[in-house]
């Protein structure tokens, strides 16, 4: 058997058997985990970090992603332990609000889009797995490079605290971000497409004036800010900047970031003033996009941010990459059982089949919704509000909107067409309280 991507040292190689191997511990991964061991199936998750503590990560979970939580029984326990339900929606443009939505008017299983601190989300995802004699995490385990036997990938080269390990496994999936060596590795090809500004973010109490159930949209002119409740009483500021323009920022000091943020929305000039005193109180996030045209070859299958990179608008993120989990589980579980090898190559060429439109259709919104933020000219920003202005006072069209975004999956109806298996059913009542009343 053959190793690529990485020269094995002269330390001990331990061996683990398994049918999955998860290279990332993320949502996309632990997600698909859980439900590959609910199914019986031999699982490895190799996460590099110690523990899931992750900042800036997406922590926006939208309803159609929280209803899967929901019926896997996940969403109850992280209830118990805080999380924010999201009721509203508000854009505002040039200093005055130009379209609110309210998530009360969508009669669906779940209706709030909810806020998980990361940490937190994937803490119970595991909990949740190794109540299964299959699951397994290992932490602070590194992966160095995929194995080989001839063109199929066979597993994974790893390393830790205690030396190198060898995963061989049936299936190796690359839920390693966006910035995956898996893909790498496998000589995947990718195309990544930048967009012309990035994120600056910072975390700031909510100020009193603001109720922490909304997501506010704040645009001024060419800029804007997207304000997220974060739990339990905190806000989660993003401000787009120029492509790379960061070094020219801090060059004027962080009194142009308190400039730019009381512009936008002055009610968090205090707290911004207080809060962020220097640079090392922010985080910028690189934007791009990255489209995979294969997301998978013999061996290995891409989820989540490696498969499919998604900017921070409207925050799909992490729904694609649940919902990524949810549906390559019920595809890849029976062949793995068969241990039909053809047969499991080919059902990850179904769960691209499955899932690129959905995707390919967020990363089109997302796409829109950048450019409508960044347009320049004075003419072509009073079109903007007058769009947005319609969409506020035709609700059908609201609901269209908000409906494909956030509530395609529970349109459909029957879970078990999401890749739930039959027994999910009967969590469906444990939260379902929470999520519907006011």
């Amino acid at each position: 058997m053959a190793v690529g991507g990485h020269r094995a040292g002269q330390g001990e190689i331990g061996s683990i058997e398994c049918d999955v191997c998860v290279v990332g511990g993320g949502p996309a991964g632990m997600t698909l985990a859980l439900l590959l061991a609910t199914q019986g199936r031999e699982v490895v998750v190799l996460e590099k970090s110690r523990s899931f503590e992750r900042s800036f990560r997406g922590e926006s979970i939208a309803p159609d992603s929280a209803w899967l939580l929901d019926e896997l029984g996940v969403l109850h326990d992280l209830r118990r332990q805080g999380i924010l339900d999201v009721r509203a929606m508000e854009l505002s443009d040039a200093g005055q609000r130009m379209l609110t939505v309210d998530f009360d008017e969508f009669d669906q299983p779940v209706r709030y889009p909810v806020e998980i601190p990361q940490p937190m989300l994937l803490g119970q995802l595991a909990r949740t797995a190794e109540q299964y004699p299959g699951f397994r995490l290992i932490q602070q385990c590194s992966a160095v490079g995929l194995c080989f036997d001839g063109d199929r990938v066979a597993g994974v080269l790893a390393r830790t605290s205690a030396g190198d390990l060898q995963v061989n496994a049936r299936l190796t999936v690359g839920a390693d971000g966006r910035y995956s060596k898996v893909r790498e590795w496998a000589s995947m090809d990718s195309r990544v497409r930048p967009l012309e500004r990035d994120f600056l973010w910072f975390t700031i109490p909510c100020p009193p004036v603001w109720s922490n159930d909304t997501y506010r949209v704040r645009i001024s002119g060419d800029r804007h800010a997207m304000c997220i409740p974060t739990y339990p009483d905190l806000v989660r500021v993003g401000v787009n900047i120029p492509k790379n323009g960061l070094k020219e920022l801090r060059a004027a000091g962080i009194e142009a970031l308190h400039t730019r943020v009381r512009e936008l929305a002055p009610e968090l000039t205090d707290h911004v003033q207080d809060s962020v005193r220097s640079w090392s109180n922010t985080s910028r996030l690189d934007i791009f996009t990255t489209e995979v045209p294969r997301w998978s070859r013999p061996g290995l299958v891409l989820v989540g941010d490696a498969a499919h990179t998604l900017s921070p608008v409207l925050a799909q993120g992490v729904n694609h990459a649940i919902i990524d989990g949810v549906s390559l589980a019920p595809l890849v579980a029976p062949t793995l059982e068969r241990r039909d090898l053809a047969q499991l190559d080919q059902a990850c060429v179904e769960f691209q089949a499955s899932r690129q439109r959905h995707v390919a259709q967020a990363r089109a919104m997302q796409l829109r919704q950048e450019k409508l933020f960044a347009l320049s000219s004075p003419a072509a920003q009073a079109l903007r509000r007058r769009m947005y202005r319609t969409v506020d006072r035709v609700p059908a069209l609201r609901k269209r909107i908000w409906g494909r975004l956030y509530y395609s999956l529970a349109q459909r109806g029957d879970p078990t067409r999401t890749g739930l298996p039959p027994w999910s059913r009967r969590h469906r009542s444990r939260s379902e309280p929470a999520t519907r009343s006011r």
